[in-house]
This record gives C-alpha cells, sequence and structure tokens, in this order.
C-alpha cells in the first residue's frame, strides 16, 4: 500500500469514528460499562506507584477517567485527547469542576501531542483497538510525547477465539487480533501486564504497564 492509500485508509477511518460516536455519545456511559472491564483498576494500577504532574489520556471519550486521574493526581495538569468533538462535549461537562488543570483536544492521534516531550503518564482507555489504521503511530506518538522514564498505561480488548464475535467488533470499529501487546513490548520496558479472560472466555483484554528507557 502507498502512502497515498495509507493516507486516505487512515482519514476514512477517522471519519468513520467520528459518526460512530455522533451517535453513541448519548448511550456510551449507560451502555459501556457491562464490556469495558478493568478501567477503574488501570488507573489505581498507576496511582500505587507513580506521581505524574503531567498525564495525557488519549481517546478520552466521555470523561470517565478523566477524573479518576483527576482524583488520583490532584497536583498534576491532564490533557485528554478525542477525534470526536460530541464524546468530549460530554467529557468538558464532568471535569468542569478541575479547573484549569484539565485540557481537551479535538485531534486525531497522529502524531505527539507536543514537541517537548513532557508528558509523564500517557494512558489508553480502549482506544487503541479503534485507531485502524493508525495505531502503530498512536504508539510511537506515546513514545515521543513521554519525558524519558515516563509511563504507558493501555487497558483494551486483545483478542477473541470466536469469529463471529470478532466480525460483529469490527463492525463496531474494534479490532481483536493480539496485534497491541507484542508491539507495546517492543517500545517500553514492561512493568505490569495482565490478559484475562471476559465472559467465560469470548475475548480476552489487556491490561499494560510500560516504562520508557
Amino acid at each position: 500500500m502507498s502512502l497515498r492509500d495509507d493516507h486516505a485508509a487512515a482519514v476514512a477511518g477517522q471519519v468513520g469514528i467520528q459518526r460512530y460516536y455522533r451517535f453513541h455519545s448519548r448511550i456510551y456511559d449507560a451502555t459501556r460499562w457491562s464490556f469495558l472491564f478493568g478501567r477503574n483498576a488501570l488507573v489505581e494500577r498507576v496511582a500505587r506507584s507513580l506521581d505524574p504532574s503531567r498525564v495525557l489520556e488519549i481517546g478520552t471519550g466521555t470523561g470517565k477517567n478523566l477524573v479518576q486521574l483527576c482524583r488520583a493526581f490532584p497536583e498534576a495538569a491532564v490533557c485528554g485527547l478525542d477525534i470526536s468533538a460530541e464524546m468530549l462535549d460530554v467529557a468538558r461537562r464532568k471535569v468542569g469542576r478541575f479547573g484549569e488543570r484539565v485540557e481537551l483536544i479535538h485531534r486525531p492521534y497522529d502524531g505527539p501531542v507536543s514537541a517537548a516531550r513532557s508528558h509523564e503518564l500517557v494512558v489508553f482507555s480502549y482506544s487503541l483497538s479503534m485507531i485502524n489504521p493508525g495505531w502503530e503511530r498512536a504508539i510511537d506518538s506515546a513514545y515521543e510525547d513521554l519525558v524519558p522514564g515516563g509511563h504507558v498505561a493501555v487497558v483494551d480488548f486483545h483478542a477473541s477465539p470466536v469469529p463471529a464475535f470478532k466480525r460483529w467488533m469490527d463492525v463496531n470499529h474494534v479490532r481483536m487480533d493480539g496485534h497491541l501487546l507484542p508491539v507495546l513490548q517492543s517500545r517500553f520496558e514492561t512493568q505490569d501486564c495482565e490478559v484475562r479472560a471476559a465472559y467465560g472466555g469470548l475475548w480476552q483484554y489487556l491490561t499494560y504497564i510500560g516504562r520508557k528507557p
């Protein structure tokens, strides 16, 4: 595939996600609790060992994790990025209580947020598996956004042994091929890694914390 084809595919994927969340922003919090496992536990795991002063969340959605991150790190500047303006509208209402230390950015994560490499923690919560194509670039961007010794924290869908379920998730813009973990492990020094089964093994989800060398 040429660079032009890659770019066209990325743009098409971004447009598809924006359309998807134009509707789902209204029902996201009410419907996703039943299968987005490990989100609370990820923030708790990170907070037990880290105290970052600058935190970036990619795919911040309706702001659920931003609220947790603000509470876990009360002195940190927290930034949430999302491709969906509608999702960010919901997030903005949730994080307003935290004032100016929270910043929201509306854009795809196809490059680092800051040339200063100033973030100490980058969080992906059920977002990497939806960046298709472009998930590898998102991981690279996280690496570039982190200070040396900074950490990436990921919770996401991992894989499924059920082809019909994988096809259904693909309709919902989610890829479940076990593709994220090997690349994360190749880019970062693994600090914590766990793959757990959900709904009797219908699918697996991944929790990963890694350090930038």
